[in-house]
């Protein structure tokens, strides 16, 4: 019977192989947790962002359309304000909807009472 010295080729293809498709998975799903990341801290910046607004609007006076000016901690973010008067004059819904990249992140509506 001979006996083995070292690894063969064939064994140290396998292993390599299991090693890549290792890294593989494991690179693949830390690129998914980052995309998740980003995405989360983009919709926490768009809710506070649209909160603000909101907090805004409810304190000036009535009108038909409304302008905010945006602070710069929240570069790249837009807003598109919408109000529509209810059937009693005193109450106006007002809806957000903050864009971030020339896409909607976020929609968010509320009311403002006279």
């Amino acid at each position: 019977m001979k006996l083995e010295k070292g690894t063969s080729i064939l064994e140290v293809i396998v292993a390599l192989a299991l090693l890549g498709i290792i890294g593989v998975l494991f690179l693949g799903s830390a690129v998914n947790s980052t995309n998740a990341r980003y995405t989360a801290d983009e919709r926490a910046s768009a809710k506070i962002l649209a909160e603000s607004i909101i907090d805004t609007v409810k304190k000036m006076e009535y009108a038909s359309a409304y302008e905010i000016t945006i602070p710069d901690e929240f570069t790249g973010y837009t807003a598109d304000i919408t109000v529509d008067n209810m059937a009693n004059s005193n109450i106006q819904k007002v809806t957000v909807v903050i864009e971030h990249r020339d896409r909607d992140v976020l929609t968010l509506e509320n009311y403002k009472v006279n």
